[in-house]
């Protein structure tokens, strides 16, 4: 007889528990939308675990921090794959530990399916120190790979990569958004001119030398940063071209270029920000 239920009612550790005890072979089936796992059982003894590209022990800890879906147990059904040597008792308790942290980070990343993206801030002063996991997740982060695609990319767990990425956005570096609905903020650049066409000024009192030469710092600034840094240089681009439009001269677009190579050194790092500036000086 299946034994079945909602994960919402009743955490996986402590349905396995339940389960252990009796000494049963067969394999747990959990769902939660298009996502499917399945947790093998042998005697009581769990052995084998997958869910999509994960199996073994870091299933089981993926699987245990599911706080939706259903779950039934199958009984009877047997496998011959093996990729678990933890006893229940250690593996539930990591399990359940994850669970307990998994609580305290769902503050921050609620669900996997959001997409992180970065927050650039006007007032950001002084220099920001990151450990090599925390690059190595920021450089993964292109505004269009949601949690979960991200911890791939990155090679990490998504645990891990979402204990990664809570203290990233504790400091205001990023944020989340959830993709079907758009991004939190879209800026989007001003159509470029054609080449050797001069650049149109249909407002009064715009310089069209400045114009040009924030084009020209736009062009430069997304060359060199890609589409990584594209909302950021096309964010003080408006700014800037906004503040020429108002009459302001040539400091506006000395502040854009000290924004962008911030933001260029955080996404980037500093050798990059300075082979920018380099390019940034031959228009000066």
């Amino acid at each position: 007889m299946a034994f079945q239920g909602s994960l919402a009612e009743l955490h996986l550790p402590d349905i396995i528990q339940l389960i252990s005890v009796s000494g049963k072979t067969g394999v747990f089936h959990l769902t939660d939308g298009a996502l499917k796992g399945q947790i093998f059982l042998n005697e009581g003894k769990i052995v084998h675990a997958e869910l999509y590209d994960a199996s073994g022990e870091e299933a089981v800890y993926a699987l245990a921090i599911w706080s939706q879906g259903e779950f039934r147990f199958e009984p009877g059904v047997a496998t011959d794959v093996r990729t678990i040597s933890k006893s229940n008792t250690n593996l539930l308790m990591e399990a359940a530990r994850r669970l307990d942290e998994w609580r305290v980070l769902s503050k921050k990343v609620p669900s996997t399916e959001l997409v992180p993206e970065f927050v650039v801030q006007d007032s950001r002063e002084g220099q920001i120190n990151l450990n090599t996991s925390e690059w190595l997740v920021l450089s993964k982060i292109d505004g269009q790979r949601s949690v979960k695609e991200l911890a791939a990319a990155a090679g990490l767990s998504v645990f891990d990569a979402s204990k990664l990425l809570y203290g990233l956005i504790a400091t205001g570096l990023i944020r989340l958004h959830d993709a079907t609905k758009g991004p939190a903020s879209v800026v989007r650049p001003a159509p470029r001119p054609a080449a050797n066409t001069p650049t149109p000024n249909s407002t009064p009192g715009v310089n069209p030398e400045l114009l040009l030469k924030l084009n020209r710092v736009r062009d430069i600034c997304n060359a060199m940063l890609g589409t990584v840094g594209e909302s950021v240089v096309n964010k003080h681009y408006q700014k800037a071209r906004l503040e020429l439009e108002k009459g302001s001269g040539t400091e506006v677009i000395d502040e854009a270029i000290q924004q962008i190579a911030r933001a260029a050194s955080i996404l980037k790092g500093p050798s990059t920000t300075e082979t920018l500036l380099e390019q940034l000086k031959a228009i000066s």
